[in-house]
């Protein structure tokens, strides 16, 4: 398992990929919403943690058709289908990778972003928080989704649509908690509501990718 989260990790850096293209995505979309909406500071401090965390989920998904199309189409998958650790195993450091050259990467930059959107001091260490408890629930589901349309050609837009609607209760709560410490009102709960998503998927949904993936390799 650790080994393939180190290939997956050292596959993403040398193509650049996931790593580069997420970052570079995330911050095209924040730049340009001032030009969109005006520079008006007391409405982009309003907008701002829907704006990070759109453009967060939407940054996830830009390599989220390759998590397991690659090997499969050298042969990959099927060896790690037989190796002794199982598919769960697989599944889950995938995700992990996802996460670290995506979810984790947004996070850490987002508070300069948060800035940049007129977000409010306050807001900002709950915005990181938010990214970083929530971001592992976006690569998991996405490593389901991904399972799911492994085989089929053009694959990419059916897996924004099975994913996208899995993610609206993240992007809820994530956005709700940074809009409430924003407001200067209680922002616990929404994060808990979205520790409790990623707990959830992280426990049930490696086995449902397992599951797709033996379901298509047969």
């Amino acid at each position: 398992m650790i080994a393939i989260l180190r290939r997956d990790l050292r596959l993403a850096i040398r193509a650049g990929g996931g790593f580069g293209l997420a970052l570079v995505f995330f911050l095209i979309v924040v730049v340009l919403v001032p030009f969109a909406v005006g520079p008006d500071t007391d409405r982009l401090s309003v907008i701002a943690p829907g704006v990070l965390w759109l453009g967060a989920l939407l940054a996830c998904l830009l390599s989220l058709d390759r998590l397991f199309a690659t090997d499969a189409e050298d042969g990959s998958l099927e060896l790690m289908a037989t190796a002794p650790v199982p598919l769960e195993g697989v599944v889950l450091a995938k995700a992990i990778a996802h996460w670290m050259t995506t979810g984790l990467p947004l996070a850490l930059v987002a508070p300069a972003l948060g800035i940049l959107l007129a977000l409010p001091v306050q807001a900002v260490p709950v915005l990181t928080l938010g990214l970083l408890i929530g971001t592992p629930a976006l690569s998991m589901i996405g490593s389901f989704g991904a399972a799911l349309t492994v085989g089929l050609k053009r694959g990419g837009l059916l897996l924004s649509l099975l994913v996208l609607p899995l993610y609206v209760p993240t992007l809820i709560f994530g956005a709700l908690a940074a809009a409430s410490a924003a407001e200067g009102q209680a922002w616990q709960t929404p994060l808990l509501l979205l520790a409790g998503i990623t707990l959830g998927s992280l426990a049930l949904l490696p086995f449902a990718g397992a599951g797709a993936l033996r379901v298509n390799l047969r």
